[in-house]
């Protein structure tokens, strides 16, 4: 048996050691993020394992972030990086532990399937190739990384760009739910789909801004809700800073510069296993059209997709009450428009449970690709 050995020195990395001393009780503690105390995320690499079976157990599971999330949840794992899978997984109030026989002597272990900052450039290159795509870098993050900004539409359009909706999708404020991002892939794989007739009549029709990832310092550094700074970007947009919250800054910025018309922020959620939206219903500003829009909106994706559902889904709270600071509402308030948090599970969809992958980046792919339904369906009603 080769000696039992734990990396974290990869993008998004994240664990402390605490023994490595008897494979049947590996003692871990899921390390905050860099600059704040929200712990939660975790992903790191177990070498020496193969053919041993081995215990491991986040003793401070307990005291993290978010200690609802643990219930039901189950560990996502990979021997070649690419499929991921999830292993049975037990938590007890204060301990999280899985239990299995790695088949071999490298298994990476994390909190949900990554998405790296190599896919990353990688995605916003593809998307640049196509001609229907504007590339613009709006600032750069703490650690200097660039804010990038992909811009779509058809330059053929007979539309006149005047008339084109303004339709803005940010992901991963939050950077350990990488499952926007995934979302984000999907949903430009299919809106650059010339075959694709919805895809088309959308280009015609809309300029689309999409910024694949909000936070591309805090998903490196494998925090799960803050950027370098500590910051929660998403409690950042009333006074966003260029010192502690340039990325939000540039975001808002190129919005106040161009308008929005119906804005999507993707996340996922740790304690809920459904799909589900948030709207702008405490914002001052919320009205009957909003409210028109937003069921008309809800009603296409259920048709366009059996994995989002309106049933489950967080307590509204009272009108004119809303934090200004999120995204949504900030937004939805400020360009009077449509505004939707998307939330996804780090669980399974209980709708639709799939025992051996659970929620995973392919099935968010998917959903990103199904919201263009819903975007079509209330196109023509998003301007007042």
């Amino acid at each position: 048996m080769h000696p039992l050995h734990i990396s974290t020195s990869f993008d998004a990395g994240a664990i402390e050691v605490v023994s490595l001393v008897d494979p049947q009780d590996i003692q871990l503690k899921i390390r905050p993020d860099n600059a704040s105390d929200f712990a939660q995320w975790f992903y790191f690499c177990l070498q020496g394992a193969a053919g041993v079976p081995v215990r491991l157990n986040f003793v401070n599971a307990g005291q993290s972030a978010y200690p609802k999330g643990w219930t039901d949840y189950r560990v996502v794992a990979s021997y070649d990086h690419q499929n991921w899978f999830r292993l049975d997984t037990h938590f007890d109030g204060q301990v999280l532990s899985t239990s299995f026989t790695p088949a071999g002597n490298s298994v990476y272990l994390a909190y949900f399937e990554p998405y790296s900052y190599e896919r990353h450039l990688d995605l916003i290159g593809s998307a640049a190739n196509s001609e229907h795509v504007t590339l613009e870098r709006l600032g750069a993050t703490v650690d200097g990384r660039d804010m990038t900004l992909l811009q779509l539409t058809n330059a053929q359009s007979p539309v006149p760009l005047a008339q084109r909706k303004k339709i803005w999708l940010i992901a991963r404020q939050h950077p350990g739910e990488s499952m926007a991002e995934w979302f984000v892939e999907g949903f430009l794989e299919r809106l650059l789909d010339e075959a694709d007739p919805v895809a088309r009549v959308l280009l015609d029709q809309c300029v689309f801004y999409v910024v694949p990832n909000m936070n591309p310092d805090g998903a490196v550094r494998g925090n799960l809700r803050t950027n370098a700074a500590g910051a929660n970007l998403n409690r950042e947009w009333a006074t966003p800073s260029l010192e502690t919250s340039p990325e939000v800054y540039w975001v808002r910025q190129k919005m106040l510069e161009v308008g929005v018309d119906l804005n999507l922020d993707a996340h996922g959620d740790e304690a809920l296993p459904y799909n589900f939206v948030v709207g702008t219903e405490d914002t001052p500003g919320y009205s009957p059209r909003i409210a028109a829009l937003e069921e008309a909106f809800k009603a296409s994706w259920l048709a366009a997709s059996p994995d989002f559902q309106i049933k489950h889904g967080y307590p509204r709270g009272k009108h004119g009450e809303a934090n200004l600071t999120l995204a949504t509402n900030w937004i939805g308030q400020q360009f009077g428009c449509l505004a939707f948090t998307i939330e996804m599970p780090f669980k399974d969809n209980a709708n639709l449970p799939d025992p051996q992958v659970g929620w995973n980046g392919e099935r968010s792919k998917r959903l990103g690709a199904s919201v263009l339904q819903p975007v079509l369906a209330v196109l023509n009603q998003l301007r007042a």
